[in-house]
C-alpha cells in the first residue's frame, strides 16, 4: 500500500505557560457549566449550527482514519415520534423486567422513568452510529477498527461542542437500541451508539445537585 503523503504541521500553536494554564482554567469553567437536561423547548435551533457541531465531532482521533461513525439527526416529527415510542418500549421492559435491583437503586436518586417527553419536544435527535465495516463503491467491505473509542471520542467532541455553541443536551441509551435502524433506514453494518438529545433547555428545567470527584480520585500522576 502506498504511504500517504505527510507534510508540516503548521496549525499548532504554542502558548506561554501562565495562558496555557489560564486556557486550561477557561475551559475548565466552561464545561463544569455543562448539565444534562430533561426538560426541553420546542424551540428551533439553527441547522448550521447542529451541522457544524458534528464537523467538530468529525475531526476526533480514530483508527487508521476510517472515520467509524454515522450522525442521522432527526427533526421530523413523526419520526421523533417513532423514535420516542420504541424507546419508551425498551425503556419500560429495562423498568420493569430486565434491569438489576442494583442498577434501579441508583437511578432513583434521579427519578427517572420510561418516560421519554423530550424526545418528541426537542428540535433535534441525534442518532451515533458505530460502524462495523466500510463498504467501498464496489461493494467491497473494509474493516474499521477501535470503532468504539473512536466513536466515543467523537460523541464527546459533539457534546462539547453543541454546550460550547449554547445548546443542552441529553444522552440517551435505551437498550436495546436496534429498533432505531428500521426507523431511519440505516444499514446493517450500523450499530446505534447513543441516541443524543439536543435544544435549548425549557424554562423550567431543573437539574440535579451532583458532585464530581475530585482530581486525587479520577487521578494518578506517576513522576
Amino acid at each position: 500500500m502506498t504511504p500517504l503523503p505527510h507534510e508540516p504541521y503548521t496549525a499548532y500553536q504554542e502558548y506561554p505557560p501562565q495562558e496555557m494554564l489560564q486556557r486550561a482554567r477557561d475551559f475548565l469553567a466552561e464545561v463544569q457549566r455543562r448539565r444534562t437536561v430533561r426538560q426541553f423547548s420546542s424551540r428551533g435551533v439553527s441547522r448550521e449550527v447542529i451541522e457544524t457541531c458534528l464537523l467538530a465531532a468529525g475531526t476526533a482521533p480514530n483508527g487508521a482514519n476510517l472515520q467509524p461513525w454515522h450522525f442521522a439527526v432527526v427533526g421530523d416529527p413523526a419520526l421523533k415520534r417513532q423514535m420516542r415510542e420504541g424507546a419508551e418500549k425498551e425503556e419500560q421492559e429495562l423498568y420493569t423486567r430486565r434491569a438489576p435491583q442494583e442498577w434501579l437503586d441508583a437511578l432513583a436518586p434521579f427519578g427517572t422513568d420510561a418516560s421519554k417527553p423530550y424526545l418528541e419536544t426537542a428540535p433535534y435527535l441525534i442518532v451515533i452510529f458505530a460502524l462495523s465495516y466500510g463498504v467501498l463503491p464496489d461493494g467491497r467491505k473494509v474493516k474499521n477498527y477501535y470503532v468504539s473509542e473512536s466513536v466515543g471520542i467523537a460523541t464527546g467532541i459533539l457534546i462539547t461542542s453543541l454546550h460550547v455553541a449554547g445548546l443542552a443536551t441529553l444522552t440517551h441509551t435505551p437498550s436495546p437500541m436496534g429498533f432505531l435502524n428500521p426507523i431511519l433506514g440505516r444499514p446493517e453494518n450500523e450499530r446505534p451508539f447513543l441516541l443524543l438529545v439536543t435544544g435549548y433547555p425549557a424554562e423550567e428545567a431543573q437539574v440535579p445537585r451532583i458532585v464530581k470527584k475530585p482530581l486525587d480520585e479520577i487521578a494518578t500522576f506517576y513522576e
